[in-house]
Parts: structure tokens; sequence; C-alpha cells
């Protein structure tokens, strides 16, 4: 069967195989080292799939991978610090819902940049650990962001930082506030009228290749110390926020 008639005006039988294996690279890659298979993914969508679509595409198929990722590791879930984020990422979804004219893309990559340096560098309190309305809040304002710029993983993942937990109890807690907040990006974008069934049988074949992808990087995580990923970790996490810095600020010169 030629894979390329399931999208015959959208997309090529080449661009299927490439995405479908960077998704199950990418996949790895946070499985094993917690973040930044997402942005590279977002980033690597973005030559090939239309503006209109690249976001809530991204979504569903991040869904998919941190889902996975979740089930896998769902005995380490904080379910407290989940329903907190679960709470603010819904009233966060809310607004969004309601918001028309969204800020200029470079006041967000350097607002987000700045604030997740902050949260991995910046001086620590007596209590690192965030506070249950910390919680709330911070899947508020970290939902509302990923409606506008697609990938907030970075942010979500300095938060997580603070908590301190050992790198399977990161992984869990990370996978399942990213996966909240794709399924309310989902919500959103139906609600508003995108239509993801001309695209559902590339998302189900990327969500595949994710899968395989995140077992594989779950058998390196177990092979990896708690101090080493945690170094793994900030590092990855310092680099992705950079990368913000550096798109925000290079669109003033």
């Amino acid at each position: 069967m030629d894979v390329g008639m399931l999208f015959p005006d959208l997309i090529s039988d080449w661009v299927i195989i490439v995405l479908m294996l960077t998704t199950g690279i990418t996949s790895f890659i946070t499985a094993a080292m917690g973040i930044g298979g997402g942005v590279l993914l977002l980033v690597v969508m973005a030559s090939f799939v239309p503006i209109t679509a690249l976001i809530p595409v991204h979504g569903l198929v991040q869904m998919g991978s941190n889902a996975n990722r979740a089930w896998l590791t769902r005995h380490h879930t904080d379910w407290q610090l989940v329903a907190g984020f679960a709470l603010g990422a819904a009233l966060g979804a809310a607004v969004a819902s309601l918001i028309v004219v969204q800020l200029p893309l470079q006041v967000i990559q350097l607002s987000v940049a700045l604030f997740i340096l902050y949260l991995v560098w910046g001086p620590k309190p007596r209590q690192t650990q965030i506070t249950r309305s910390g919680h709330i809040i911070s899947g508020g304002l970290t939902t509302l962001l990923s409606m506008f710029v697609g990938v907030t993983g970075p942010l979500v993942a300095g938060l997580i930082h603070r908590q301190q937990y050992d790198k399977l109890a990161t992984t869990a807690n990370f996978a399942t506030c990213m996966s909240v907040q794709h399924v309310l990006k989902l919500v959103v974008f139906s609600a508003v009228g995108f239509s993801f069934w001309q695209w559902l049988p590339l998302i189900i074949l990327m969500v595949l290749s994710g899968m395989v992808g995140t077992w594989i990087g779950m058998k390196v995580l177990h092979r990896i110390s708690t101090d080493r990923f945690r170094q793994l970790f900030r590092i990855s996490i310092t680099l992705l926020a950079l990368r913000l810095l550096w798109q925000g600020l290079s669109q003033f010169f």
C-alpha cells in the first residue's frame, strides 16, 4: 500500500518516514535524558508540516509519547503534584480558548528562557519544593503558553527540577504533567475548529514509532545513575533555555 495515499495533498512518503524516524529518536532522547526530544521534534516538523497544523499535530504526537512514558513509570508518580498541576492546566486551557490576541513570540521566548534559567541556576530557597498553590499556578501558566509556542517542556522541566526527585520520579512526573497538558491542548484546538482526522494516520504512525524509542530509552535510563541523570537533565534544560534566549534576542538584530 502506498502510505502517501493517506495524505495525497499534504505530505509525501519520504516525509512520513523522516517524521516517524525522528519521533522514535526524539522519544529515545527524552526517555533517556528526561527532556529535549519534544523541542527537536517540533523543529523537524516545522520543515514539513503546515504552520496551521504544526502545534496541534505536534501536541497530539507528544501526548502519545508522554502518556507511554508516564505509564511505564507510573509507580513513581507524585499524584499530589499532578493533581495541582492538572487543576491549573485546566484553568490555563480555558483562558487560552478565549484569547484572540497573542503576545509577540520573542517576548514569550525571552520571558520563558530567563525564568527557566532562574529556576535551574538561581538561589534555592530553604523550602526547595514548590507548594500546592505553586503547582496550580505552574500548570495554568505553562498550559496557556503551550497553546501559542508549542513546546513548554523546558519550563515544566525547570519546575520539576526544583522538586529534587530521583531519576524515575523526575521522568514519571514530567511525563504525566506533559500528558495532561497535551490532552488539554487537544481539547482546545478541537474546540476552536482544528480537524485532527486528516492527520490521524500520520499521528498514529509517529506515536507507534515514539513508543519504540521510549522503550529503548527507558532501558538506557535504568543504567544511568541518579546523579548523572540529574546532571544531564540540568544541562539539557539549560541548553534549551539558551536556545530560546538566542531565538528571542535574534529578533532584535
